[in-house]
């Protein structure tokens, strides 16, 4: 497919999609809106695992026309895959204590669940199997990979679940997807990585060395980032219960300059394993997250196909 990324139109601002009670309402509302970007965008069609999806000719095998696409736009495409195997996805959702913190209005774990949704949603349609994991310091709730009928409900009544969660404790519960006998495929990771660095880089390197593809989204919400208080308060962590007297004004610099790094730190070991990795404020329309998701899963997508002819050569 020629031409440049994808841009996402008719965005919805998050404070808007929150206050939509059904989670697979919500999901419907970001994907409607991507496939509507689509359709308007030079590059007439999109998808994860496609390595050509383009306007139907006479002569063209219609086994491969999209009929999801069809029924949406009254436009006939076909769509050609790399292989004829479906990806198989499992949805990695924090419920951890640090994820009930929001300033907008909802809080990260609200957000969080409304991505995987969506991103559930998009890759159901296309045909893929989804799964979903949700964790706190233990696994919590484990849906296997499927793409049949009423599985796509189950991941979002999943999704919808609160959980008063404990600390964030990644160890656990990814030697635990890891040690799963779990076919080979993707993992999204959605989480505020609020953990240590080596404990990250450690159980990131179990699931790549298991044969998994990994995608991050580190999810904040604004004021965490910007430190956005202004009077001296008594602040608690969310996890440990700790209480400590802060002054902004004096911590706000080292604070954010701590924030940064921390990130950047994350951004450092997924590029060194091969880890698509996204930083996602809370205040960010989620189209914008699926449209990156989707880049980045074309652009690697194409890596391979350079890699597999090479070695045909």
């Amino acid at each position: 497919m020629a031409g440049g990324p994808v841009r996402a139109g008719g965005l919805v601002d998050p404070a808007s999609l929150m206050r939509i009670a059904s989670m697979e309402l919500r999901a419907k509302v970001v994907v409607d809106g991507l496939y509507r970007g689509i359709h308007r965008s030079s590059r007439h069609g999109f998808s994860t695992e496609f390595t050509e999806y383009r306007q139907y000719v006479d002569g063209d095998d219609l086994r491969y026309l999209d009929w999801r696409v069809l029924a949406r736009s009254d436009r006939h495409y076909i769509k050609k895959f790399e292989d004829e195997t479906s990806l198989r996805c499992h949805l990695l959702v924090d419920h951890s204590r640090s994820m009930g913190y929001g300033s907008l209005g909802y809080t990260k774990a609200g957000y969080a669940a409304t991505l995987a949704a969506t991103l559930a949603q998009f890759l159901f349609a296309q045909g893929d199997a989804v799964g979903l994991v949700t964790f706190d310091d233990h696994v919590d709730q484990l849906i296997p990979a499927r793409n049949r009928h009423g599985h796509l409900r189950r991941i979002m009544h999943g999704l919808e679940q609160q959980s008063a969660g404990a600390a964030t404790d990644l160890s656990a519960p990814l030697q635990h997807i890891a040690e799963m006998q779990m076919r080979r495929g993707l993992l999204v990771l959605v989480s505020d990585l609020f953990a240590p660095l080596d404990t990250l880089s450690k159980r990131l390197s179990h699931l790549r060395a298991s044969g998994h593809d990994l995608v991050i989204f580190q999810i904040f919400d604004p004021a965490e980032r910007d430190f956005t208080f202004d009077a001296p308060a008594l602040f608690e962590d969310s996890e440990s219960k700790q209480k400590i007297y802060i002054d902004p004004a004096t911590a706000r610099e080292e604070y954010c300059r701590r924030f940064r790094e921390h990130s950047e730190a994350i951004r450092t070991i997924a590029s060194q394993l091969t880890v698509d990795f996204h930083l996602v404020p809370t205040d960010r329309p989620l189209a914008e997250a699926l449209f990156e998701f989707m880049n980045d899963r074309q652009r690697r997508g194409r890596v391979i196909q350079r890699r597999a002819s090479g070695a045909q050569r």
